[in-house]
């Protein structure tokens, strides 16, 4: 698929790392750093703009490394942005570690997957089919 996209930062186009990647890297555009404190949440700019395709969407996920080296994630993660959006994309952070955390510009701090999805056409009953499973939720299939 192609995405047609406006790059207002100095910072490259976002881009897969490796040939398997499914997200892209996004990268904070910034005119000076940016500090988290801890259970602090901030909107980051990126410089960029989207045009998705109808029945797409783009996903912002957290990095893992960032997340697990410095407990920096999303506080909505998956964040979505809808093909209907025009506005600029901008990645909310939030800090859960117990240190300060600063953002520079040109940093990766987040990655987006575009995704296809379905509209659901929901239809109402008062009855839904049983399941082995039935009603067990929040682990009650165990850890094993």
């Amino acid at each position: 698929m192609q995405l047609r996209i406006i790059n207002k930062s100095n910072n490259p186009l976002p881009n897969y790392e490796t040939a398997g990647s499914a997200g892209m890297d996004l990268r904070a555009f910034l005119t000076e750093d940016v500090v988290l404190k801890p259970l602090d949440r901030k909107l980051i700019p990126t410089g960029l703009y989207i045009e998705l395709p109808e029945g797409y969407e783009a996903q912002l996920r957290p990095r893992s490394g960032m997340a697990f080296k410095y407990g920096i994630s999303l506080p909505n993660t998956p964040a979505t942005i809808d093909s209907d959006y025009r506005g600029e994309v901008k990645i909310a952070l939030i800090n859960l570690s117990n240190e300060d955390f600063i953002v520079k510009s040109g940093e990766r701090i987040a990655q987006m997957v575009i995704a296809k999805h379905e509209r659901a056409n929901l239809i109402e009953v008062e009855v839904l089919t049983d399941t082995v499973r039935g009603e067990g939720g929040f682990g009650s299939t165990g850890r094993q």
